[in-house]
């Protein structure tokens, strides 16, 4: 009676999270999205991951990037990896609970023996018997979880299986991040490749205008020679774009799923995406739905219930355990009244040597929590260290565009000056070439800064869980 009492009583405390940040409060916005730090108030993590996250990359207005992106969706093999391992969970906690209920097994057994002559006396003589046993018996248990063992394998499992979902919801995260930052680039080489397509038109009307100009005795052979110079250096440029493209694309085909021989792209002749605007301020609660501090946090729940677990094991185990069904040595009377047999008792298991074993697994589950711990506040270190990365990259990416488009204005002037130059016979054709050059390096420059702001666009959105916007905002 006083062990039934004392059923439901865990020796173990509940679960408390501990501070995301350790003895360091979680800044209230980010630093790179206004001038005075770590202002504000304050509150405790709340991971949020199970909030719900749009279909972000529809934004940008490309229908070929919302296909690849339904073709990862449905067919990338790293996502279906972690499905798998959400559905191993799942079924682990499934196993999981089954200990809290009684367990029943059937036990139909039929035998033929024969005893010993020398075991058995008849009339002072030796004598054997044969005889037969039949048994129709059902066997049950049923742990009494005194100490909460059984509550916190479930718990365990729970937080197992909310991990696991939030590592599919990263991962899938992370995957239609990838997409989209490979189909930028991509299409930021097409810009560069249509630039240098056009500049090579450009340098072969050059070299045959100079090779007018020599044959009018107006121009010279090094002119003709510096023409072609930078002409061919110009078509040298080509292939390791189309390498690059060609990388790109393959790339693409594994992600959604798909072999990459065959695998093509719609061709753009130019980068016509604009990043999407950030708010002058950012909230750092939005990392609560970053599905891998979610995981992290939820690791740290299961690690707390094994250390639990470990601590019961110094305890007893108290079950009932019962026996009922038919025996009997004749087949045709198993099914008699008589033949019935039962038995009901408890079963008390006491751990007394060697208690250094439990010592050693409670000693190794407190470890693993403290590891966990670290890990979680590593994710959130982690978290808070990519979006200030991706808020600066924002920033600076802008002012340097800025200066790139003025330069390359004051570029193409120089250039068409020392066009004019030339053809008056001023200068020699060195200086045109220097001048067109310069202008388009400061346009693939251009090119490669605007892709660069629309990567740092997407991994902000990675950073931050999927967006910036708070739940109920409105969606830029």
């Amino acid at each position: 009676m006083a062990a039934l009492g004392g059923a439901g009583c865990a020796v173990t405390s509940d679960y408390q999270r501990p501070a995301p940040l350790g003895l360091a409060a979680m800044p209230a916005t980010f630093a790179e999205t206004r001038t005075v730090t770590n202002a504000g108030a304050w509150k405790p993590a709340e991971p949020g991951a199970h909030q719900p996250r749009d279909a972000w990359w529809t934004r940008f207005n490309d229908a070929e990037l919302n296909r690849l992106q339904a073709l990862a969706t449905t067919n990338n093999q790293s996502l279906a990896v972690a499905y798998a391992r959400f559905r191993q969970a799942r079924a682990v906690l499934d196993v999981s609970r089954a200990d809290l209920y009684p367990h029943v097994t059937a036990n139909p057994s039929a035998n033929r023996q024969r005893t010993s002559a020398n075991a058995f006396e008849r009339n002072g003589v030796p004598a054997a018997f044969n005889y037969s046993t039949f048994n129709l018996t059902l066997n049950s248990s049923w742990e009494l979880d005194l100490w909460g063992r059984v509550r916190k394998q479930v718990e365990g499992a729970q937080a197992r299986l909310a991990a696991a979902a939030d590592d599919l919801e990263s991962a899938r995260l992370a995957v239609l991040a990838e997409i989209a930052t490979d189909y930028f680039t991509l299409r930021s080489l097409d810009g560069e490749h249509a630039l240098l397509e056009q500049t090579l038109t450009t340098y072969r009307r050059s070299l045959e205008l100079t090779a007018n100009r020599r044959q009018g005795g107006i121009a010279t052979d090094l002119d003709v020679a510096q023409a072609q110079a930078q002409l061919k250096s110009a078509e040298a440029e080509l292939p390791a774009i189309e390498l690059q493209r060609a990388k790109l694309r393959h790339a693409l085909a594994t992600l959604c799923g798909l072999p990459a021989t065959g695998f093509s792209v719609s061709a753009a002749k130019e980068l016509a995406f604009a990043p999407r605007p950030v708010p002058a301020v950012v909230p750092s609660e939005l990392l609560e739905r970053r599905p891998d501090i979610a995981a992290a946090e939820r690791r740290m729940a299961a690690a707390n219930a094994d250390l639990g677990v470990a601590q019961t094991a110094f305890y007893p185990r108290v079950s009932l355990v019962g026996t009922a069904g038919l025996q009997s040595v004749n087949l045709g009377s198993l099914f008699d009244w008589p033949s019935r047999l039962w038995a009901i008792g408890p079963n008390v298991e006491v751990p007394l040597f060697p208690l250094s074993r439990l010592r050693g697994a409670r000693a190794a589950a407190l470890a693993n929590y403290d590891a966990t711990v670290a890990a979680y506040r590593q994710t959130v270190l982690t978290a808070f260290q990519e979006v200030e990365d991706q808020l600066a990259a924002q920033r600076q990416l802008a002012a340097q565009l800025g200066s790139v488009q003025a330069a390359l204005t004051a570029a193409r002037r120089t250039l068409e000056i020392a066009n004019h130059r030339y053809q008056a016979g001023l200068v020699t054709y060195l200086e045109v070439a220097a001048a067109q050059n310069a202008a388009l390096a400061l346009e693939r420059t251009g090119v490669r800064l605007s892709a660069e702001a629309l990567l740092a666009n997407v991994a902000l959105i990675k950073a931050a869980g999927g967006g910036w916007e708070a739940p109920g905002q409105p969606r830029n």
